[in-house]
């Protein structure tokens, strides 16, 4: 029985699904964007991700268990220095599937993953909004709406007061 079992064994044996995952992860980290199936794109987020999160901290022992799942020296390297030099301030979902058209000989569902800051496309639409937002626990109230809206016309009005008895006091002092 497979309780509690939650990652997709792909159809293949332990050692054929890591050599693979492997495979696929040194890939995608050489070359930034990869087609596959949409399983294994699935599967292989699963896998490359906490290794990108592992590698935002440099250390010895962070290297040697990245090493441990990718068996590359030059993937590894890439990894610390490039990679995680784009996405160091990204708090996850580095990766992005996008689904393809159906493969023509057996119509499995293709799909392509790829890692989010390398692509030029998105990007240029993501950086226009450069502010950064803050996140809330709950959906919040609509009091908690009101108390803001009505604390922000107080302050419009106290602005356009000031002026004005700035500019009465000046008046006052020419004559």
């Amino acid at each position: 029985m497979r309780h509690g079992k939650k990652f997709n064994h792909l159809g293949r044996t332990n050692s054929h699904r890591k050599a693979m995952m492997s495979n696929m992860a040194s890939s995608l980290i050489e070359h930034k964007r990869i087609t596959t199936t949409l399983a294994k794109a699935k599967a292989l987020r699963m896998y490359v991700e906490p290794l990108i999160t592992k590698a935002k901290n440099d250390t010895t022992h962070s290297r040697r268990t990245v090493f441990s799942y990718l068996q590359n020296k030059e993937t590894v390297t890439e990894l610390f220095r490039d990679i995680v030099a784009k996405v160091g301030d990204r708090p996850g979902g580095y990766t992005r599937i996008i689904k393809l058209s159906n493969r023509m000989g057996d119509n499995a569902e293709m799909a392509m993953i790829e890692l989010v800051d390398y692509n030029t496309v998105y990007k240029s639409e993501a950086s226009a909004p450069a502010e950064k937002k803050s996140t809330r626990r709950r959906g919040g109230s609509s009091k908690t709406k009101k108390d803001e809206t009505v604390a922000g016309t107080e302050e419009v009005v106290a602005e356009a007061e000031t002026p004005a008895a700035d500019t009465t006091i000046e008046e006052a002092k020419g004559e």
